[in-house]
């Protein structure tokens, strides 16, 4: 079971989005939350899995909150939702931590496969996000990310790589290279160390920087 915490400070929406979350099998929400720190206080009596949260609210809004739930509890995952479809605002979300970025007007089918993308593969951006935003943003020095130097990728790191870009999960790559799951997120873990990257983000965003994508 996916335990879920809804945290934005329009109640019809929390209502809307838990009873859309309750047609979805193996999926549970646990508590709903009108800012961040109402999230934060929940959490403690709570764990969840992942949270929904929205990038404005008072008191403690999306932005203010991602950093100290990655302090806090490092293993939560995190999905920004959001209004505003704004390039630098997504590349910042990114770099502070969220593991994905919704807009509220997103399809439920879309939210669904965000959650479960993110619980698997540990991100989820959408085509429109996760490769013209990304390769955009690196191409004009947005975004400036620094890895490791003189970084050499076997011929088979480069195909995990780009299947990664591709939002594959790891059992899909393995089908598709006909290795084991754990061959692929060992390749993930080398990939990480080789290029220096934090997260699978990271990873995505050099292989933008590279023109893998």
């Amino acid at each position: 079971m996916i335990r879920i915490g809804i945290t934005d400070d329009h109640k019809l929406f929390r209502r809307g989005m838990n009873s859309m979350l309750a047609d979805f099998e193996g999926i549970e929400v646990l508590f709903e939350a009108s800012n961040g720190q109402e999230l934060l206080d929940e959490l403690k009596k709570t764990a969840v899995d992942l949270v929904l949260l929205d990038l404005q609210m008072p008191e403690l809004d999306g932005i203010a909150t991602t950093p100290l739930l990655r302090a806090q509890y490092p293993d939560l995952k995190i999905i920004i939702l959001s209004m505003h479809d704004d390039d630098q605002m997504i590349a910042h979300l990114m770099e502070l931590g969220a593991h994905g970025y919704l807009l509220k007007d997103a399809e439920p089918e879309e939210v669904e496969t965000a959650i479960r993308t993110i619980l698997d593969q540990g991100f989820y951006f959408n085509e429109r996000v996760s490769k013209a935003m990304l390769a955009g943003l690196v191409q004009k020095k947005k975004i400036t990310p620094t890895f490791s130097h003189q970084t050499e990728l076997s011929e088979r790191e480069i195909e995990v790589l780009k299947l990664i870009c591709q939002e594959l999960t790891s059992q899909e790559i393995a089908d598709k290279l006909f290795i084991s799951k754990r061959t692929v997120e060992g390749h993930r873990n080398h990939l990480l160390e080789k290029i220096g990257a934090k997260n699978t983000v990271g990873l995505v965003v050099y292989a933008a920087q590279q023109g893998m994508i």
